[in-house]
């Protein structure tokens, strides 16, 4: 189910801030790898940039780093001595997204760590100002229940794919993955220690602010 018209979405596309160069080159070298699909595009990139611009974090953490489109986004807002902490389980992926970091000359900002979530979460010994979860669906309540203690007051954090291409509007929803993303959806609406938005960007984004 696409979720988004796509004449929409082109619509959204010209009419807002272009990506630049790097954020480009990362794209164009994600095209051919077969889950493309998971790569933020333009308009939802520079939606996460304006935020973290407009919060000004001094610490961000990022739960799924993929190619790293999406954490050299987020590390434009950071404030001078700043830090982005970004996870991924796939050694391949944390390679390649390595590489982007340094072409973006933001190695020194972003720090890349490689394994399970939640063994090295408790590890960093960090109070978040913004965390974005972008990774394996099954694990989101998991991963809220981690680091909502961990975020301060006023914080905020970013959940993709909590749409999941529709499948969560279905009367009886099938996959397992849109399963978990509808019963995280139901205990962040039900969680009155936040305050909650779900966007309609692309596959759906749920900003959660902790009271």
């Amino acid at each position: 189910m696409t979720i988004i018209d796509p004449l929409v979405q082109s619509y959204s596309e010209k009419y807002s801030s272009v990506e630049d160069q790097i954020l480009a080159e990362i794209n164009r070298s994600t095209l051919s790898h077969p889950k493309a699909h998971m790569q933020s595009g333009p308009v939802q990139g520079k939606f996460l940039e304006m935020i973290s611009q407009l919060i000004r974090p001094c610490r961000v953490l990022e739960i799924g780093t993929f190619m790293g489109y999406s954490a050299v986004c987020l590390a434009k807002g950071l404030k001078d001595g700043g830090k982005l902490h970004t996870i991924e389980i796939r050694p391949d992926q944390g390679g390649i997204a390595l590489d982007h970091f340094h072409k973006a000359n933001l190695e020194d900002r972003i720090i890349l760590h490689q394994g399970n979530a939640l063994d090295i979460i408790p590890k960093l010994n960090e109070i978040w100002d913004l965390v974005y979860i972008d990774a394996d669906k099954t694990g989101y309540i998991q991963y809220y229940q981690e680091i909502l203690p961990r975020v301060r007051p006023g914080g905020l954090i970013i959940a993709d794919n909590v749409l999941f291409y529709g499948e969560v509007l279905e009367t009886h929803i099938k996959g397992k993955n849109a399963r978990a993303i509808h019963a995280f959806n139901e205990l962040v609406k039900n969680d009155e220690s936040v305050d909650k938005v779900l966007l309609t960007v692309r596959d759906g984004l749920l900003l959660i602010r902790k009271k």
